[in-house]
């Protein structure tokens, strides 16, 4: 029989705490038993539930971590715009409980990762990618995670650490495009993936919270949760 995964929400006031409570209504494999915003404690609410996502602010870390340290909870991450010491601190509390940290929850995006990953092998140094991400005017950082993430993939599959362009704009209420383009003599070829609804963030969110619970400790990615 299936059971019902257990929520805790961080940042459900947001736009995308609140795609999650409603995507989760029509779940029933979920359940959001709390809801935790700014200046909320998170210890007492996160010892309630199975998993904790997190869609607040890169500041809120400490307290996530501390709390899920202390209460052996696991944590889907997707808040972006991390400091390296932030991000660092998501690694050293993976080492004691799994955590999926991922800058896009979109299984269209995670194909695009794998598709970008294959396009750079294939096409070799003479393609030279750049990014062009677009998503609304409230978005605070810029580049995107997803685009940040785009240009990692390049680096890695080109093997080299040169910087890859990114062009960001932030304009009215575009949820959130993206497009890598390769050029090369005498061709281009453009990868693209537009976001219509946050609603495919949440459900990718909440697959993964029902995906992580029993897995070992470690990072984890979207890609993990899809098998890619």
């Amino acid at each position: 029989m299936k059971t019902t995964v257990r929520v805790l929400l961080i940042g459900s006031a947001g736009r995308m705490g609140q795609t999650i409570v409603n995507v989760a209504k029509g779940d029933p494999g979920i359940d959001v038993v709390a809801l935790c915003d700014i200046g909320d404690p998170i210890e007492p609410a996160i010892s309630c539930c199975d998993v904790a996502i997190d869609f607040s602010h890169a500041d809120a870390i400490d307290g996530i971590c501390q709390a899920a340290l202390q209460n052996r909870k696991p944590v889907v991450i997707g808040t972006t715009g991390h400091s390296p010491e932030q991000r660092q601190k998501i690694e050293h509390a993976a080492e004691v409980i799994p955590f999926v940290f991922a800058a896009n929850f979109s299984v269209g995006v995670n194909a695009l990762f794998w598709l970008t990953r294959k396009a750079a092998a294939m096409l070799g140094g003479e393609f030279n990618p750049q990014i062009i991400e677009t998503h609304h005017k409230m978005k605070k950082d810029a580049p995107s995670g997803t685009a940040k993430t785009l240009a990692e993939i390049l680096k890695r599959s080109r093997g080299s650490d040169a910087e890859i362009p990114i062009q960001s704009t932030r304009q009215g209420k575009v949820v959130g495009d993206h497009t890598i383009i390769f050029t090369g003599p005498g061709e281009r070829l453009e990868l693209t993936h537009r976001a219509s609804t946050r609603e495919i963030f949440a459900r990718g969110a909440l697959r993964a919270a029902q995906w992580v619970l029993g897995r070992p400790p470690r990072l984890y990615t979207m890609q993990d949760v899809l098998g890619l």
